[in-house]
């Protein structure tokens, strides 16, 4: 088996993330396949970023929906406002740094949250605020609104 790190990246990816862990560990630092090393640490902080902002857009829509919805108010929406709290904490308990930029994300993701709360509820976009009513706080801890 003589295929380069390049050839293995792109034709089989996990023998190739197998083989260049083995390379890191022999100190084989010659031998691997740095670019792409590079480029799939890059992809895992950008992933744990998106997951925190999929959460966060999911509290949201929930929330809008719970505030605005109060006759509709399911243990679904709590099931799901709760799972995605705890699956957001869980990425910045493993990635602390993360956390400087959910105010910035949570901003980024309340115009979705509120587009996809006019379309499910059937209420008119302007009747949920242009601009996030609920608090860093309220959307990450225990807030439920009345």
């Amino acid at each position: 088996m003589s295929a380069t790190p390049q050839t293995n990246y792109e034709q089989d990816f996990y023998r190739w993330t197998q083989t260049q862990a083995e390379l890191l560990r022999q100190g084989k630092l010659a031998e691997v396949d740095l670019e792409h090393i590079a480029e799939e640490i890059e992809s895992m902080g950008k992933s744990d970023r998106r997951a925190i902002s999929s959460h966060l857009r999911n509290i949201l829509l929930h929330l809008l929906k719970y505030h605005y919805q109060p006759s509709r108010r399911s243990r679904s929406w709590e099931n799901s406002i709760d799972h995605s709290r705890r699956e957001a904490e869980s990425i910045i308990k493993d990635s602390p740094s993360l956390r400087a930029q959910v105010p910035e994300l949570l901003a980024a993701e309340y115009a979705s949250a509120r587009k996809s709360a006019s379309r499910q509820t059937r209420l008119p976009l302007e009747s949920f605020p242009e601009t996030c009513p609920f608090t860093l706080e309220q959307v990450t801890g225990d807030y439920w609104p009345e």
